[in-house]
């Protein structure tokens, strides 16, 4: 199943990566008669209240389903523009992204509603996923990623399911952020008809030029919304307890 598709369990991103380069991104998987609230479904993470015993049966289903040698390297996310560097010594590091040049290392972040972004140089030599929500955005965390590669132009990116255009509710406050002034017409907010004080947000469109600014121009996915699709993705905007999405990249 690509990423334009609807899916099960798992995404998988069309783009031409490499060869070696594995991606994956996860839905909510719910089971037959499961209503879509909360928790319920294929929650990968563990500091949403859910049961410690669940969230670990579903992080080794994870690994057997994808086939990895090893289990992908969880993050302490933070909404901040750390990254980490792989292979690292096991621990629960405060980042919200990570990369590597080693194979069998798998990079992942959990969103449900943020951007995750998995990256890859063309010559299949290094990965990274990235948690962009809009402070990370707003703070520079893409340009930080992108700083971890050799050759930007070299670079693809994917985008993974993401608050959609016409959800993402946001104050002045977000557009100030941003450097947007709330006078001037803006491709990346859209002001609320009903509401003169609320724009919606476009997280791609802000990932998009982010990327191309930085010389990235092989640019793919941006096109889910998960807070209006209950039944295949988690959004903590939706729900509030909600559970997490994983999105993971890997040299094989």
């Amino acid at each position: 199943m690509n990423d334009q598709g609807q899916c099960s369990r798992y995404l998988q991103p069309d783009w031409p990566a490499p060869a070696n380069v594995h991606a994956a991104s996860t839905c909510r998987d719910l089971a037959a008669n499961e209503p879509a609230v909360g928790l319920a479904g294929f929650n990968l993470a563990r500091h949403v209240g859910d049961d410690p015993a669940r969230v670990a049966r579903h992080r080794l289903q994870l690994q057997q389903d994808l086939g990895l040698e090893r289990s992908p390297f969880w993050l302490n996310q933070t909404h901040s523009t750390n990254l980490l560097k792989l292979p690292a010594p096991a621990g629960l590091y405060d980042c919200d992204g990570s990369t590597t040049q080693t194979r069998n290392w798998p990079c992942v972040v959990m969103t449900a509603d943020c951007l995750p972004v998995l990256l890859c140089d063309t010559g299949g030599t290094q990965v990274a996923a990235v948690h962009a929500g809009w402070q990370g955005l707003a703070n520079g965390i893409v340009a930080k990623a992108i700083g971890q590669f050799d050759e930007p132009s070299q670079v693809m990116a994917w985008l993974g399911p993401a608050i959609g255009p016409t959800a993402f509710e946001v104050g002045v406050d977000v557009l100030h952020a941003f450097g947007v002034d709330p006078s001037a017409a803006s491709t990346e907010f859209t002001p609320k008809s009903v509401n003169p004080n609320k724009w919606f947000g476009n997280l791609y469109a802000i990932a998009r030029a982010q990327l191309n600014q930085l010389g990235v121009t092989q640019i793919y996915g941006g096109h889910h919304c998960t807070l209006s699709d209950p039944q295949h993705f988690y959004s903590h905007r939706r729900d509030a307890a909600s559970g997490r999405m994983a999105s993971m990249i890997w040299l094989g």
